[in-house]
């Protein structure tokens, strides 16, 4: 059995491994010429852990895990006014709660492809797909690429297509319909980049810094490597596409105090800046294509649980799929996904509810509610309170 994995992020890795184990011939096309170097710090917890635990991913994650102690509110004088430990949210996670960069998953990743015999999983990089189908013959891709500075054209058939390719999915356009018909903006903007500042690293070492402030927040965490990991949230009403962004950035960010002002200063030209969104979608897979991670699921920073259900959901498809045998017909496929379907929506749904849920507290819009929130986080080490704070942030998966 053949499949094509469009996007070589964290859930097309996924899924091209556990099906490369379970004996299929994968070919993974990706339009970035390498694994990508920018994003954020992230929470790693939930499905996503017992996943990897299951599937043997996890000792290359504990490898590249940072420790945290702490996230830490600060005001425009670089002084504290809230805090939460990181300590409390493992305790309430049974312990199973890893900090990472995205970078270092997508790494791992693509280093756990050697678990799969040789040949068995293609990976091709600066591969942009020019045309996606997939129809009663069955689904291919044709994409271009360039080899010593010449242009080339590839075709691609198997037996199943997997659009693992984001929130900006070509396997959604082309299978499914406009973007437009699925994307729901939550009203914010996010921007990520990674930034060498000595000093920053001296200062915030051990902890999340986030600005305490109305519409707009500033984070960052120091890497291993003295370099700065930042992210940007900020208010955006109308989710539309935005040009110029580093100058953008900084005019958006102006006066929230010399910590951010500095990291903007640093800004590259183009840093990765997008849209906060979840998708809604009625049905993941038509035919013999299916959607799997932010292509379908997309959950929004705001769940905090896009890499756990990344992984976990691409598991999950290679399980239903496991079973298959040698030339499985179209309707054996379409069965196998409809069960992935049904097995997986309800997680996404609700993780999707607790992203929305969120909204208001992550970035508050007033005064008042970010007094709530920081009088929330300062009752946090309270016994009960914890715990309903850690509900509010991961939903069902705090009993």
């Amino acid at each position: 059995m053949r499949a094509i994995v469009v996007g070589a992020g964290i859930a097309g890795l996924v899924a091209a491994r556990q099906l490369g184990l379970a004996g299929w011939e994968v070919d993974v096309v990706e339009r970035s010429q390498a694994p990508r170097p920018d994003g954020y710090m992230m929470d790693f917890f939930g499905p996503g852990y017992a996943a990897a635990d299951t599937i043997g991913l996890l000792p290359r994650l504990l490898e590249t895990a940072y420790r945290v102690d702490s996230a830490d509110y600060i005001d425009s004088e670089g002084r504290t006014t809230a805090r939460f430990g990181y300590e409390q949210f493992a305790r309430i996670a049974g312990g199973k709660l890893l900090s990472l960069l995205r970078p270092d998953v997508e790494l791992a990743c693509v280093a756990a492809l050697d678990d799969v015999p040789s040949g068995r999983v293609r990976l091709h990089y600066g591969a942009t797909p020019v045309r996606i189908w997939a129809d009663d013959g069955g689904p291919g891709v044709e994409f271009s690429t360039s080899r010593n500075g010449q242009q080339a054209k590839m075709t691609l058939e198997a037996d199943l297509l997997v659009g693992a390719d984001g929130i900006h999915s070509a396997v959604r356009a082309a299978i499914f319909g406009a973007e437009e018909q699925f994307l729901r903006p939550l009203g914010m903007r996010t921007a990520a980049y990674i930034v060498r500042d000595p000093d920053l690293g001296e200062r915030f070492e051990g902890r999340f810094i986030l600005t305490d402030t109305i519409d707009r927040q500033v984070g960052l965490y120091t890497l291993r490597d003295g370099r700065t990991a930042a992210f940007l949230v900020y208010r955006d009403s109308d989710g539309a596409a935005a040009n110029g962004t580093r100058q953008r950035l900084q005019d958006t960010f102006a006066g929230i105090g010399p910590i951010g002002e500095g990291l903007l200063e640093l800004c590259p030209e183009d840093p990765y800046d997008d849209v906060v969104a979840q998708v809604a979608m009625p049905q993941w897979h038509k035919g013999r294509a299916v959607l799997i991670g932010d292509a379908c699921q997309a959950v929004s920073l705001l769940a905090g649980q896009g890499a756990s259900l990344a992984v976990a959901g691409a598991a999950l498809l290679a399980d239903v799929l496991q079973p298959l045998p040698e030339g499985a017909s179209s309707r054996e496929i379409e069965a196998a996904l409809d069960d992935y379907q049904q097995q997986w929506r309800p997680i996404v749904e609700e993780t999707q509810a607790v992203g929305r849920r969120a909204a208001s507290s992550f970035l508050p819009a007033s005064r008042i509610q970010l007094l709530a929130r920081r009088w929330t986080l300062r009752l946090s080490g309270l016994p009960g309170i914890d715990r309903i704070l850690a509900r509010q942030i991961v939903g069902r998966l705090v009993k």
